[in-house]
């Protein structure tokens, strides 16, 4: 599928800006990608890039990376694809781990512990923000408000696993493509002039099952040889946590993390709560996927966790172990399904169906805006059950006041006075700092 009218030097370039452009989490990062490919560069017009972005929204895995991927992989086939997506992964990669040694030598230092505490604040008007930025560009009418608030009833009110409901509005959205129900239709108009289509070959089950044995090789070896000499069982488990999360999770980064938060918090009790919203803050501070803050989780584990090994050592080797069974199936997914979603994009109800689970996304991330405030406003929240409904109720007496006020100077900030991101991150970091909060 390479397309040779466009120089792979020039695609390098692009991606290279993609990569040091790549702040603000998934939604930022995505149109990024639109701007620079679809807009100014004109190689992939408007409908592709949207039928590829529902594509890796159907995905398990972090979106923004797989989109990377796709479209990297549509311009120059497998080399195109690696280059997009390692590039894409490789700067967060290398800042969070330079944080998460920060975070674990002077985790006791007051000016961390503000630090971070200020940047924990502040992730939660980043999330309403991500929020409303898919919204916008995916509930173009009443039916697809109507899927994303039932998406958040089901996953907040009675703890919907995630590829239920992304099963569910796949089905909706199927079914109603099919029915000609014109509110299911996706966006397809473009004014842009798009490179030529180089689809040409149905793609072969002898090369998709290749690449798919390669894949997996490849996700699975380099994990068991690193928990074989080093003899830590915690490096296995932390593989295979992070490798089942990324092909259960589905839904994008910020559903994912809803799902980690919940495991490493409550089950495996690897981090508290309010760690997981540190990680998040330095996974909004640097660039890369949003997800990069599951490296963060793996380097902790590791690091409280070390065995024979030397504490820093063990956590890089955590971090280093869980970015790669992350990222390593998302690389496989595209590859083996882009070559067939190219071929079916002009089945009108497949595209429907993958409108629909975008819209179910807004659901879930909203779900996980709602979880990061609770957890970072109240010292207490505890869990309410009535038969099938779960309610989180935080303890009014635990309102965190300064937590609260940091916050909204960071909505005031994003909403009121349009400032971007990295400067609402720092002056809630300062915020942090100056009033000697601890979190």
């Amino acid at each position: 599928m390479a397309n040779s009218q466009i120089p792979y030097r020039d695609a390098l370039r692009v991606w290279l800006r993609v990569a040091a452009l790549s702040f603000g989490g998934p939604t930022a990062q995505i149109a990024v990608m639109h701007k620079l490919i679809v807009e100014e560069k004109q190689w992939v017009d408007e409908a592709r890039f949207l039928h590829a972005l529902n594509y890796c929204m159907l995905l398990p895995g972090p979106e923004a990376q797989q989109l990377a991927t796709y479209l990297g992989w549509l311009l120059h086939k497998t080399r195109g694809g690696l280059t997009a997506g390692i590039l894409f992964v490789l700067p967060g990669a290398v800042s969070v781990w330079l944080l998460s040694v920060l975070y674990a030598g002077f985790q006791h230092v007051t000016f961390v512990q503000g630090l971070f505490f200020g940047l924990k604040a502040a992730v939660i008007a980043l999330v309403v923000e991500a929020v409303l930025r898919i919204a916008r560009r995916v509930l173009k009418n009443e039916v697809m408000i109507g899927i994303a608030v039932l998406s958040f009833v089901a996953i907040f009110f009675f703890n919907a696993p995630f590829p239920a409901l992304i099963a569910t509005a796949g089905l909706i959205g199927f079914v109603g493509g099919k029915l000609g129900w014109r509110k299911f239709d996706p966006v397809a108009s473009s004014t842009a002039k798009a490179a030529p289509d180089q689809v040409s070959r149905s793609p072969h089950w002898v090369h998709t099952l290749r690449i798919f044995a390669v894949g997996v090789l490849l996700w699975v070896a380099p994990v068991l040889l690193i928990v074989a000499f080093t003899g830590n069982p915690v490096l296995g488990e932390i593989g295979w946590f992070f490798g089942k999360a990324a092909v259960l999770t589905f839904g994008g980064a910020y559903s994912i993390l809803a799902y980690v938060a919940q495991q490493v918090v409550e089950v495996f009790g690897w981090l508290r709560p309010s760690e997981m919203l540190d990680g998040l803050g330095m996974a909004e501070t640097t660039p890369g996927p949003l997800i990069m803050v599951v490296q963060f989780v793996g380097f902790m584990a590791a690091y409280r966790q070390p065995g024979a090994l030397p504490p820093m050592l063990a956590a890089t080797l955590g971090a280093a172990v869980t970015t790669w069974v992350t990222f390593v199936p998302s690389f496989m997914w595209v590859f083996m399904g882009a070559p067939y979603v190219e071929q079916l994009r002009g089945i009108k109800a497949l595209s429907t169906a993958l409108s629909a689970i975008t819209a179910a996304v807004v659901g879930v991330v909203l779900n996980l805006a709602v979880w990061f405030a609770l957890h970072t406003w109240f010292g207490v929240v505890n869990e309410v059950t009535w038969g099938a409904v779960h309610l989180t109720s935080p303890v009014w007496a635990s309102l965190n006041g300064t937590a609260l006020l940091i916050s909204a100077v960071a909505f005031i900030l994003l909403f009121g006075l349009r400032r971007g991101m990295l400067l609402t991150l720092a002056v809630c970091a300062a915020l942090g700092v100056g009033l000697g909060m601890t979190g």
